[in-house]
């Protein structure tokens, strides 16, 4: 009889295997929810058979003490996706036999063997009832529980208990858990909506969201399903399609995701992005790749779910409000405008009919009062924006209140930030539609276009605030003393709005777009061209310091001729700061703080002062000289002192400070009959140490030095060469500290040896750096996959052919690219490591062996053809 049993399940577990793999190979047959609802009724059908052919279930004693199997969770909602876990109750009456654990054996074992993920918990009714008292983590899945067999009274005793002993008298502390649990799940999964690998599952905006609002509606409405939302008054007909069509296409997604993988998993990793798009038959379309199509979808939905969670959340009373100092005697400017327990409401639809301006000045009033809108205003602004027309545009009332509006810090809430989620800000300047959700696929761009202009404008107004993320004085205090902020604020709201359409030079783009949205609300021409020049120039600052050398004079007088005014200057440094801080991480970096502030200061000073940099440079370098030989103890050390200036290059006095030539001197004089001498020097203000390498100059000898660093673990983030004229090359290195600061100096020991072994020839540095990196040397990039790029500049400088790298990063990158110029008969001068985004910039300032620019096309083409052959492919 057992073989027979057996023999039976096999068969069942075999149907329900068989059952699957066709729903799933016509997976894309169905709507998404239609596909769940038979993924779990085709489970359902297996533990109905396994309950009625169960050999163990008449020795259980049905009739004296009862049992039933009932879905839990995802499976008890039906939303099974492809690989979701299946969660069961084996409920009992009075008390658990000792054949439960048979039952179990016959019916989840066989789950187990055709690779399904099975939970299941064997408790009696009065267990489910304490352990769901005590524990709102065992309550949660009860509040999804669905009769699947065996006795339905069972079921039905267990909902009721649940309802009586438990929701009903604990329902406030349940859904304050519900809320709390929710915000700490956001805390760590992060908001979906601002993520480039978002959690579908967990992350704000996610599927745990709608669950959220789901379990609250059934604690305290003792709904059924989703629908009752609506029913209930809680979600317009409207807005209930929406959340339908929000989380349907979520849950294609994380099914897609399940195919791809082969296995439960919610983080949509960018390996699998590209492919989803594919499978979800995205395509190019307005200058947007498949992925990027994609990803601006599945943001937009999960964005809306976000958004009527909140406002769910809000309606029930459980947003906590944010803290800020209110006038308790604040009121209105407007009479149609009402203040209510703190929030802002419309008297009525009526109101708005009447005057249509209210649209905004709701919003200034937001601004200028500090107090929100109410759930039920928001929804009014949404449904009446179709109000807003190209008289309502040009209003000098409107455009006022916008101004407040741009103008008013938002420390507890972000104004600007709920007129795009109400729609109203992209009905009031319409080209902002196209970047509304829109993904640049990369790792360096962290937010979709719209949500990184609302934190640009954010970052400018938080400068010198306890918010302020530059942690930037200069910054403070250029933004404290600014005049007319309004004209930056435009900027930073409107920098990359060239990013809405699909040609190239965003930045042009966006600079002409503006112009004709200022010229709609009535700018004058002055602050039209202002507002233009810094969206047109806004990566000038950024490019320029992080690209080029800022030490050269030229670089600087460049700049200046652009810029023109110092006004605009501080516009401008202020607009880049923020537009970094609220790119990302892989965009702001102390060391980008400092060569940004650097080339302020700079460019600020020939500005004040013009550009008689020859009779500077003249007093600077007789200034330097005096305080050179005024360090000598001697007439005889002086004449040596005053022979070793004469050494130097114009280049190096003129941007070295004084205290750094003395201690490079005492450098030089260390070095004696020794390959190299150094200096290692720390910056904890940058997280950076400065290496001084003095040595006996030699063709290839800063490619041995980047080679040398690479082998010991070393990141560079900047270099640069200076040449005396007694053959002395002096070698500066920015780099990135060891991560173990207790052995750091053991780690400098070691790498001091390599590098002494690597410049007498004893260790070959390509081969020991191959024996390093071995295997597949191929460039695997996370996110874009854009070419490699190489450019030969000879207009940006004088003195100096300038060759830019775009690739990206691997082990070993310096040493190949700084290899190859040395192997195309060049010295490098300067040289600008970017190496901490996707795609990675190095630039190097390069002269022949003799000292000459590389100016011929042949020449060029031949050091574009050596780098790229030493560069990994791309797959």
């Amino acid at each position: 009889m057992a073989m027979d049993m057996d023999k039976n399940y096999l068969q069942i577990s075999n149907a329900l295997k068989q059952d699957r793999e066709k729903l799933i190979n016509r997976f894309d047959d169905f709507p998404v929810i239609e596909f769940m609802r038979q993924h779990s009724r085709i489970l359902d059908t297996y533990f109905q058979q396994s309950f009625e052919e169960s050999l163990v279930g008449p020795r259980l004693g049905l009739n004296k003490n009862p049992y039933a199997i009932v879905a839990l969770g995802g499976y008890g909602r039906e939303e099974q996706c492809v690989h979701s876990d299946v969660d069961i109750l084996f409920l009992f009456k009075k008390h658990i036999p000792k054949e439960a654990v048979s039952l179990i054996q016959e019916i989840i074992y066989p789950l187990w063997d055709i690779g399904l993920e099975v939970g299941y918990a064997t408790r009696t009714l009065s267990e489910c009832i304490d352990l769901a008292r005590k524990d709102y983590e065992v309550l949660t899945p009860l509040l999804d529980a669905r009769f699947i067999c065996g006795m339905s009274i069972l079921f039905s005793d267990l909902m009721t208990a649940t309802r009586e002993k438990i929701l009903n008298k604990r329902s406030k502390n349940i859904v304050d858990w519900l809320v709390k649990t929710n915000t700490d799940r956001h805390q760590h999964f992060g908001d979906s909506t601002y993520l480039l690998e978002p959690n579908l599952k967990e992350g704000h905006g996610g599927l745990r969201d709608y669950h959220t609002m789901l379990w609250i509606g059934r604690i305290k409405l003792n709904i059924r399903q989703a629908r009752d939302l609506e029913y209930f008054g809680h979600l317009s007909h409207d807005e209930y399609l929406a959340v339908t069509d929000a989380l349907s296409f979520i849950w294609r997604v994380r099914n897609n995701l399940h195919l791809e993988t082969g296995r439960k998993v919610d983080q949509l990793y960018f390996e699998n992005q590209i492919k989803l798009a594919k499978s979800m038959n995205f395509i190019n379309a307005n200058g947007l790749q498949p992925v990027e199509k994609f990803l601006g979808t599945l943001h937009s939905k999960m964005d809306y779910m976000k958004q009527r969670h909140l406002i769910f959340l809000s309606e029930h009373g459980h947003v906590k409000k944010p803290r800020y100092r209110r006038n308790r005697n604040a009121a209105s400017s407007f009479d149609k405008i009402n203040i209510t327990n703190g929030t802002l409401e419309f008297s009525g639809a009526e109101a708005i009919l009447g005057s249509s301006e209210l649209l905004i000045h709701i919003f200034e009033e937001s601004a200028r009062l500090k107090l929100p809108l109410t759930t039920e205003a928001k929804r009014m602004v949404a449904e009446f924006g179709y109000l807003v027309n190209e008289r309502f545009r040009s209003s000098d009332n409107v455009v006022n209140a916008f101004e407040v509006v741009l103008k008013e810090p938002a420390p507890a809430f972000n104004v600007l930030r709920e007129m795009f989620n109400t729609g109203f800000l992209v009905r009031l300047i319409p080209e902002l539609k196209d970047i509304v959700n829109r993904i640049q696929y990369d790792e360096y761009h962290l937010y979709p276009v719209d949500k990184h202009l609302l934190r640009t404008v954010q970052a400018v107004k938080n400068f010198g605030s306890d918010l302020d993320e530059s942690g930037c004085i200069l910054c403070a205090n250029i933004w404290k003393g600014l005049k007319n902020r309004k004209l930056l604020l435009w900027a930073a709201l409107l920098h990359d709005v060239g990013k809405g359409l699909p040609e190239k030079g965003h930045s042009h783009r966006g600079a002409e777009i503006s112009r004709d949205i200022l010229a709609r609300f009535g700018y004058n021409a002055a602050d039209i061209d202002t507002i233009a020049f810094l969206i047109r120039e806004h990566l000038l600052l950024v490019k320029i310091a992080t690209r080029r050398d800022i030490h050269d004079e030229e670089t600087a007088i460049h700049c200046a001729r652009i810029i023109k005014k110092v006004s605009r200057l501080q516009m401008l440094y202020l607009l880049t700061v923020a537009d970094c801080i609220s790119t990302g991480p892989n965009a702001w970096s102390d060391w980008t703080a400092t060569l940004l502030r650097d080339l302020f200061l700079k460019i600020s000073n020939i500005l004040q002062k013009g550009e008689l940099a020859t009779q500077q440079a003249v007093k600077t370098s007789a200034h330097k000289k005096e305080v050179v030989l005024a360090s000598a103890s001697s007439d005889t050390e002086a004449a040596e002192l005053e022979k070793l200036y004469q050494y130097m290059s114009p280049r190096y006095l003129l941007y070295m400070p004084d205290d750094e030539i003395l201690n490079d001197i005492k450098l030089f004089r260390s070095l004696g009959d020794r390959s190299f001498v150094w200096n290692i020097g720390g910056n904890e203000a940058v997280n950076s140490r400065t290496v001084r390498v003095c040595a006996q100059d030699r063709p290839g000898l800063f490619s041995k030095i980047a080679g040398t660093f690479t082998l010991s673990g070393i990141d560079i983030l900047n270099g640069q060469i200076f040449t005396w004229r007694n053959n002395l090359a002096l070698d500066i290195f920015h780099v990135k500290p060891p991560p173990d600061r207790l052995f750091e100096q053991d780690r400098w020991h070691r790498t001091e040896k390599v590098l002494n072994d690597a410049l007498s020839g004893s260790l070959d540095l390509s081969e020991a750096l191959n024996q390093k990196i071995k295997g597949d040397r191929s460039i695997k990039p996370r996110a874009s996959k854009l070419p490699h790029h190489i450019v030969v500049d000879n207009h940006s400088s004088s003195f100096f052919t300038i060759i830019e790298v775009f690739t990206y990063d691997f082990p070993g990158l310096l040493f190949t690219v700084t290899d190859a110029l040395f192997s195309s008969g060049l010295d490098i001068w300067v040289a600008k490591i970017s190496t901490n985004v996707d795609q990675v910039v190095d630039v190097f300032y390069v002269r022949d062996f003799d000292g000459q620019k590389v100016d011929s096309e042949d020449q060029a083409t031949a050091i574009k053809a050596a780098i790229e052959e030493r560069l990994p492919r791309i797959v």
